[in-house]
């Protein structure tokens, strides 16, 4: 028979279990307290870059290398323990202070990368775009080499000309996305805002498509100074539309001479023709001008019920509209020359 355990040996044996059970209690709560604790990150936020494929602990070894001073195997097991690890996406995250292992690691779980912003603004030609977008420092510059019939290619849009087809809006990204990412959601939004507008145009209008109507809301766009006078801007260029007169806007006319425009239109500019010269050409010109706005959109296929077939601008803003030549002529002595 085996002899029955003493009463010290017992004791022995508790005293054992208790010091290991609080051994474990203490382990755990340094745990808990570690993973609710703020990071030694710094007084700025750091950029934490992920490439897909990358494995949990190349992650820990990523956040380490970004500047957090963590180690990365305690990280590593924190990734394991959690259950998460394998939910991490890849992308581009900032890492600001504050953060803690278990922030950092819901954020990496979510897909929380930090964006930034790029604000297509109204009006802007396609030239300008392109310069916003090679200013952008967090992007990948994917459109740079191409010229705009390539782009157009690679956006799926062969044949198509650039010009007005994106919408202006706010866009935002994550770090390191390309620029053909951005300009494909601004292609789409402007199809959708287009097929919109067109789905509500009047029954009268004079325009025959919807690109007909991005066009007419191009030259809306950079002919208005106040927005109230938008659907009688449109009125008047859609009256000329039907009874066959020239467009005679300035605007198209600029837009024809590129970059040769020195910010000053002389008589000779509006007597050179070219395709989208306005004076010397009749209807619409070949393409947009610029990019319209939503109301600019709206304005060109629900025109305001006028007779007038003229405006000059007074000087404030607004403009002065005409039905007869007599009546534009004085408004253009009283506004434009003081007389």
């Amino acid at each position: 028979m085996m002899p029955a355990p003493s009463l010290t040996g017992c004791k022995v044996v508790l005293r054992l279990l208790s010091w290991l059970l609080f051994l474990a209690l203490a382990l755990g709560g340094a745990a808990v307290w570690w993973v609710y604790t703020p990071m030694p990150v710094g007084n700025a936020a750091l950029e934490l870059e992920i490439e897909p494929g990358t494995s949990p602990r190349g992650v820990a070894r990523n956040v380490e290398a970004a500047g957090v001073r963590v180690d990365a195997r305690l990280l590593y097991a924190w990734f394991r323990v959690s259950g998460l690890d394998r939910r991490m996406k890849a992308g581009n995250y900032e890492i600001p202070p504050g953060t803690t292992p278990y922030s950092l690691l819901q954020k990496l779980a979510r897909g929380e990368e930090s964006l930034q912003a790029l604000t297509l603004v109204e009006g802007w030609n396609f030239r300008q775009v392109r310069a916003a977008l090679a200013r952008e420092n967090g992007i990948k510059h994917d459109s740079a080499a191409l010229s705009d019939v390539d782009l157009m290619v690679r956006l799926a849009r062969p044949g198509v000309v650039p010009e007005g087809r994106f919408f202006p809006d706010t866009y935002t990204y994550a770090k390191g996305s390309s620029d053909l990412a951005v300009l494909r959601r601004a292609l789409h939004a402007m199809d959708r805002r287009l097929e919109a507008a067109w789905s509500q145009r009047a029954s009268d209008t004079p325009l025959k498509s919807a690109d007909d109507a991005l066009i007419l809301a191009s030259i809306v766009e950079k002919e208005t100074g106040r927005p109230s006078d938008r659907a009688q801007i449109a009125g008047v260029f859609s009256n000329r539309l039907r009874v066959g007169m020239s467009l005679q806007t300035d605007p198209t006319v600029i837009y024809g001479l590129g970059e040769k425009f020195d910010g000053n239109l002389r008589k000779r500019d509006l007597q050179a023709d070219t395709p989208w010269n306005t004076y010397t050409r009749s209807g619409l010109p070949p393409t947009p001008i610029a990019m319209p706005g939503k109301a600019a959109l709206l304005a060109a296929v629900q025109p305001a019920a006028t007779r007038a077939l003229y405006f000059v601008a007074k000087g404030d803003g607004t403009s002065h509209f005409s039905e007869s030549l007599g009546e534009h002529n004085r408004a253009v002595n009283r506004y434009q020359r003081g007389q």
